[in-house]
């Protein structure tokens, strides 16, 4: 029975704007040598410690990341307050917020779809939170990100969209007190606009207003029959939310109707281009509107009081479909990513239209298009999509994977377990199989892989130990990456909780510290996680798959030589070529075959031509 555990958060003698009171006595990661302990037995009354350790490691790996002056109760013992004068140069307060990766530079598309996948799981299985009492911490860790993208949008028409010069912060390497200058700050506005990066923010913004306002999409149970699994967490604050639906519906008005049209935010900055810069704004305006749609109804039923001009729930609803159809977003198997929020809207539609919100209809349509996609994430040797496994078992889309192998997968399993645990599936046969490949990505990240590697930091004795992170690596000569400190030492600081890029396609891991393919850190690495591990502890007694991994079984296995990826090349010879190098290779090897069967048909031609010559002249 796990009643008992709904009272683990008392929140009383809050002000209505406050965030949650963090404990006296603040969590802090277990030693590595714990993740190799498995829990005495299944107990239904609590939630498996082994989960909840896990999710608390992954929200820790957020407050590493912090930029600026970190407050009194900073866990991370070895950072500093950091880019203290960020917005300097536009007269504006711009400190704060996460640092995007293993360097320093801040990026609001990302961290907006971060927000956004972090929060929509916090609806969906929030439960989780509240069990391993964790969501304080999670308010924490939404506020640090939301109160800097509101300093980011200062006015109606402007929203800033990077601190940093990326080309400056690549030469840079150390810690967090020498982070080297000018950080300069670049914006989007009404006269240069970036529909993507402004929707994107939106949509961060109105689906944690929905959070905040207690909003739910998934009423059913799954689990343990005790506990609906799919309650939203107990961050419930309607002037909070009304704040973030504040800035939801202006940005969403400068993605729409800036006087400078729709256009890529890298358009207006440039700058972008060598960080994250976009591939299209359709999948953010159907994204915003959506949960614009959900915001805007939970407001109106909260009785708040918050005086904006916006549209109803069903206006912004009716504007996503049309933006749906506008940009053919349908029949898409794209992976879910800070870029392309395509097939996430499917379920999220599916969602709405199951529950019956204002607008949504249709269910059928969106249960269909859904499980097409879903379909082939779980059979990816078919012929509708660029996805394959790995002999391990990885989830691997060509292109994407490349470069952070984990990151598509995670998102894939998220999508696949959220739609399969909203009860959603047509019928139990699929629901099945959703979750159990949801499962085996899950699990393959954890530890269940060729390498035998919990590719989490600090979780596992085996974990990584050289994550790519300027911070936590104690080094500071760019120069010597790999030998100040030496790998076999590690990074002088744990950085616990964060989620590496993960292994090549061979599934094969090296563990350089330079080789940023594969062990960098990034702020949308850790949110799948979080939303699978919040959903284990509401429904899981059995301990997670990394409790099950030797110790040191991963040193029998070390790959040997070098990587070969956008890293490093050095490892990219014999037969072992980036998807990159045979894609060159074959290029080259099928030019080169129609020049020789080229040449072949035209000595075969002169050689039939002399041929017949010699036989004319013989007539002769």
């Amino acid at each position: 029975m796990l009643l008992p555990y709904a009272i683990i958060l008392t929140f009383t003698s809050i002000q209505s704007y406050a965030q949650l009171s963090l404990p006296s006595s603040a969590w802090l990661p277990p030693n590595a040598s714990v993740g190799a302990i498995a829990t005495t037995g299944s107990n239904t009354s609590v939630p498996n410690e082994q989960w909840s350790t896990l999710l608390g490691d992954l929200l820790y790996f957020y407050e590493a990341q912090r930029s600026g002056k970190l407050p009194s109760n900073n866990r991370v013992s070895w950072r500093n307050d950091s880019a203290t004068s960020d917005g300097s140069d536009a007269g504006l307060d711009l400190t704060g917020g996460y640092y995007d990766a293993g360097d320093y530079i801040k990026v609001s598309f990302p961290l907006s779809f971060t927000l956004n996948s972090i929060c929509w799981g916090g609806i969906d299985f929030g439960m989780g939170y509240d069990l391993s009492n964790q969501t304080s911490y999670l308010d924490s860790m939404l506020r640090w990100g939301l109160d800097w993208l509101i300093k980011m949008h200062p006015n109606n028409d402007t929203l800033y969209v990077e601190v940093a010069d990326s080309n400056i912060d690549n030469a840079y390497w150390g810690g967090d007190q020498n982070i080297p200058g000018p950080r300069p700050s670049f914006q989007i506005n009404d006269t240069f606009p970036g529909t993507d990066a402004a929707a994107g923010a939106s949509a961060a913004f109105a689906s944690c207003s929905y959070l905040y306002y207690g909003g739910t999409l998934s009423p059913t149970t799954i689990g343990k029959s005790s506990v609906n699994s799919t309650a939203p967490a107990s961050l419930k604050n309607t002037t909070y939310a009304d704040t973030l639906l504040t800035h939801a519906v202006e940005l969403y008005g400068l993605a729409v109707n800036a006087s400078g049209g729709m256009a890529l935010y890298q358009n207006s900055v440039p700058e972008v281009q060598d960080s994250y810069s976009s591939s299209g704004y359709g999948d953010e305006l159907v994204m915003a509107g959506l949960w614009l749609s959900l915001a805007v109804n939970a407001s109106q039923n909260a009785n708040s009081t918050l005086n904006i001009t916006s549209l109803t729930p069903q206006q912004y609803y009716t504007l996503a479909e049309s933006y749906y159809n506008q940009f053919s977003l349908a029949g898409q198997n794209s992976v879910f990513n800070w870029d392309d929020k395509t097939v996430g809207t499917y379920i999220l539609f599916a969602q709405m239209a199951s529950l019956g919100f204002v607008g949504a209809s249709n269910f059928s349509q969106w249960q269909k298009e859904a499980e097409r996609y879903l379909d082939v994430v779980v059979n990816p040797s078919s012929d509708k999509g660029d996805a394959s496994l790995t002999k391990g078992g990885l989830l691997y889309y060509s292109g994407d994977s490349n470069d952070a192998s984990l990151n598509p997968a995670l998102n894939a399993a998220m999508l696949l377990t959220r739609y399969a645990a909203s009860g959603l599936c047509s019928n139990s046969d699929k629901k099945a199989i959703y979750l159990s490949f949801a499962q085996s990505q899950l699990d393959y990240t954890l530890g269940k892989n060729p390498m035998f590697v919990p590719y989490i930091v600090g979780l596992h004795p085996n974990s990584p130990l050289n994550p790519h992170s300027a911070m936590s690596s104690g080094g500071d000569d760019i120069t010597q990456i790999d030998t100040s400190p030496p790998l076999s030492q590690g990074n002088t600081y744990v950085l616990y909780g964060a989620v590496v890029g993960g292994p090549d396609r061979f599934d094969r891991f090296f563990d350089i510290r330079s080789d940023w393919v594969e062990n960098e850190v990034a702020l949308d690495y850790n949110a799948p996680m979080l939303t699978l591990t919040a959903m284990h502890i509401v429904t899981d007694d059995i301990d997670p798959y990394f409790t099950q991994v030797g110790v040191g079984a991963n040193e029998n296995v070390k790959p040997k030589g070098q990587p070969c990826d956008d890293a490093i090349q050095d490892g990219c010879s014999g037969h072992r070529l980036s998807v990159g190098g045979e894609i060159a290779l074959g290029v080259v090897l099928g030019v080169t075959g129609l020049v020789v069967v080229g040449l072949l048909v035209t000595w075969l031609w002169i050689l039939r031509s002399r041929r017949g010559l010699g036989k004319l002249g013989g007539k002769a």
